[in-house]
């Protein structure tokens, strides 16, 4: 039987500190030029040489000012800060590909729907239809203060805002122009027909919309929908909406629970459960033998900065760690941050000396080291005991932990069979799961399709132009 294949995202973000922190002050570390194009578009040809199926960019909106109640660490360190727009990268990096995919981190909560609806639509026409968006609510009270509220809405009323803004998404992609209401026919006058293009109406708890999608339908209509929450209500939307799933895993054991997790809200929701794909976050650290990875990990740990990992990790939480002597147990709090993130410390067994033990490499994420075979054996041993699909590989010293990874564990992955030697035609969504650009019938996105459109279920209100 042939082996399954390990899917490969590049996991980044438009700063100079994302995961791993410190490590900007590794003297091969290029990060801070991030303000450059070049920057992107070298790194973007980079991992398409390395059929890397896509850049997942993340992003926050706000800032980490929960450690020590300020911004002095955030600051010193870059950890986010500053940080600009990530969708504003895709066109360069687009020009200079033809096949890696864009997944794009942007807050439903301070983003209108109906003007998003044209950027993501935008960026999918420009790229060919390769991208993607990560769907998130936010966990910053910083965010929700800088947009003008005096705090974020709650934890799970942030994911009923979010199903109706999936809803007035799926009604300006997926309904407002039919797929032939483009004829562009310069003797007739006609560019589109006014039979065909409709108009969207919703009034619901948190969103009025009147009006036409400003775009015509792009490639995939839809961007793939990447997806990240693991609490029961997270999940429940996962299962409803995400066509990738991204988790953060500790143990082979609890990502294998998570995975079944996410497999069977799909189920509920009416799905095949391997209509998702999960991704797990992972750092790797690979040199030709055992013995050179273990010297580059301690060069590595000589530059990273625990102290800015556990201050990111603070506002993941909402506590303030700093508050903490180095072996006083930690108190769980229950926030209305990330729950996965708190959930580890429900135990009440954590101290800050075991936290900045955890992120002695800058990040917490688990780290593999060793020789090319030694670092594919464990990716394997991952994709096959825990159900998961592929990883996204965090950045350590840039841009050499890609190149690295590239010229050393890929080609060991290809001559096993457990990777791509080339990439598939089509859209990204194609790239991931065969089949159609557009979404599955199953997919609750597809029954706001038009009526006359192939297997389409009138869903929501329309009305012709």
């Amino acid at each position: 039987m042939a082996k399954k294949k390990i899917l490969l995202n590049a996991f980044n973000m438009n700063c100079i500190g994302h995961i791993n922190h410190g490590l900007w002050t590794h003297p091969r570390d290029t990060s801070t030029q991030f303000n450059s194009l070049a920057y992107w578009t070298d790194l973007a040809k980079l991992l398409e040489r390395g059929l890397f199926d896509g850049l997942f960019i993340a992003d926050i909106v706000g800032v980490y000012d929960v450690y020590q109640q300020s911004l002095d660490v955030t600051l010193k360190e870059a950890i986010q800060l500053p940080v600009n727009d990530p969708l504003l990268l895709v066109s360069a990096m687009a020009a200079v590909t033809r096949n890696l995919g864009f997944g794009l981190t942007a807050n439903l909560t301070y983003e209108p729907p109906y003007l998003f609806a044209r950027r993501l639509s935008t960026l999918d026409h420009l790229s060919g239809g390769r991208v993607g968006w990560n769907i998130v609510t936010g966990y910053l009270d910083s965010a929700a203060k800088a947009m003008g509220l005096d705090a974020q809405p709650e934890h799970d009323r942030r994911y009923d805002q979010a199903d109706e803004y999936l809803q007035v998404l799926y009604k300006l992609w997926e309904g407002s122009w039919e797929d032939d209401a483009v004829v562009n026919d310069p003797q007739q006058r006609v560019y589109a027909r006014p039979d065909k293009v409709h108009k969207v109406q919703h009034h619901g708890e948190f969103y009025r919309v009147e009006g036409y999608h400003l775009c015509e339908p792009s490639p995939q209509r839809t961007p793939v929908l990447f997806q990240a929450g693991s609490s029961e209500r997270g999940l429940s939307f996962a299962g409803q909406h995400a066509e990738c799933v991204f988790i953060s895993g500790q143990n082979k054991a609890a990502t294998r629970a998570q995975v079944d997790k996410v497999r069977a809200a799909a189920v509920a929701a009416g799905r095949d459960p391997q209509s998702i794909k999960v991704f797990m976050g992972l750092t790797v650290i690979v040199a030709e033998s055992e013995q050179k990875a273990r010297a580059k990990e301690a060069e590595y740990l000589r530059y990273a900065s625990a102290e800015a990992g556990v201050a990111h990790f603070a506002s993941s939480t909402g506590i303030d760690f700093a508050q903490y002597a180095l072996d006083e147990p930690i108190q769980y709090v229950k926030s209305n941050a990330i729950q996965s993130a708190t959930k580890n410390l429900q135990n009440n067994d954590w101290t800050r000396r075991k936290l900045l033990e955890q992120h002695a490499l800058g990040g917490r994420y688990i780290t593999l080291v060793g020789s090319p075979s030694q670092v594919a054996d464990e990716l394997e041993a991952w994709i096959d005991e825990t159900g998961l699909d592929g990883f996204n590989l965090a950045r350590t010293v840039t841009p050499e932990s890609y190149v690295d990874f590239i010229d050393l564990v890929i080609p060991e992955l290809q001559r096993r069979g457990s990777y791509k030697t080339a990439y598939e035609d089509g859209s990204l969504r194609e790239k991931l799961f065969g089949g159609s650009a557009r979404l599955p019938n199953q997919h609750t996105g597809a029954s706001y399709r038009t009526p006359s459109e192939p297997n389409a279920q009138p869903t929501g209100e329309l009305q012709h132009a």
